[in-house]
């Protein structure tokens, strides 16, 4: 299938027009890729941008899938070019930064679900690893999230010292390690198992204590200490107090 653009900018402005007014009126009433082609619409907006909504809920299978969806997968869609890519990745990062926006308020992070949710907003769709590190102090509240080390697109280099180095630093009591697999296997390797068993041995020393190490991929968690996969949806209980 090949989106098609209308050459008509009159024509467009008003059916963009019916349907802001159909949104405005009843929200529930529109329908996907309806939403998507007035998002598209922000960023072509003198072309039609239906058959480009269409085309993307039909190659990524809606909304969710068109937004997380890779910046080459985007770019192979006709239509879609690099100007459409920068705003779709100002609409990834305003939705990370929505994701965290209650945890930075220095609200407590306090079960693996809180974890889990702003990680994959922040980590889950990236083609490369990346390592990030939550910081928290003895309520378990954040005092820092941000990103430790960049990878490649199968590997990250985490060292022990890294990690604990920035604890210090930010004078923290607990760390919550956060890291991503591309791929989109959340399982745990050989070596993030190694790294999570010398972190727990090594922090008590210090003073910190590790209590947590979660994958994060576009649809799955998975938490290391605790050995199990990790339900976003779910409402969890304070397991790091």
């Amino acid at each position: 299938m090949t989106a098609k653009t209308t050459s008509n900018p009159a024509l467009c402005q008003g059916h963009r027009e019916r349907l802001r007014q159909r949104l405005g009126h009843e929200p529930t009433a529109v329908e996907d890729y309806e939403v998507l082609e007035l998002l598209l619409g922000y960023g072509l907006t003198r072309k039609d941008t239906k058959p480009l909504a269409k085309e993307l809920m039909q190659r990524f299978g809606g909304i969710r899938g068109a937004l997380e969806a890779r910046p080459d997968e985007l770019l192979q869609v006709p239509g879609f070019g690099p100007g459409l890519l920068a705003f779709w990745q100002v609409l990834r990062e305003t939705r990370a930064r929505f994701a965290a926006a209650d945890v930075l308020r220095r609200e407590v992070l306090a079960t693996p679900e809180a974890v889990a949710r702003m990680a994959q907003a922040r980590l889950g769709s990236n083609q490369h690893e990346e390592c990030w590190l939550a910081l928290v102090d003895r309520r378990n509240r954040l005092i820092a999230w941000e990103r430790l080390r960049m990878g490649g697109i199968a590997r990250v280099a985490i060292y022990p010292r890294d990690v604990l180095e920035a604890a210090l630093l930010h004078k923290a009591w607990g760390i919550i390690l956060v890291h991503n697999h591309p791929g989109g296997n959340p399982a745990p390797s050989q070596e993030d198992r190694l790294l999570t068993e010398e972190l727990q041995r090594l922090a008590p020393r210090m003073g910190l204590r590790l209590l947590d190490h979660v994958i994060v991929t576009d649809g799955d968690c998975y938490s290391i200490t605790q050995s199990q996969r990790i339900r976003i949806e779910a409402v969890g209980e304070n397991i790091y107090g």
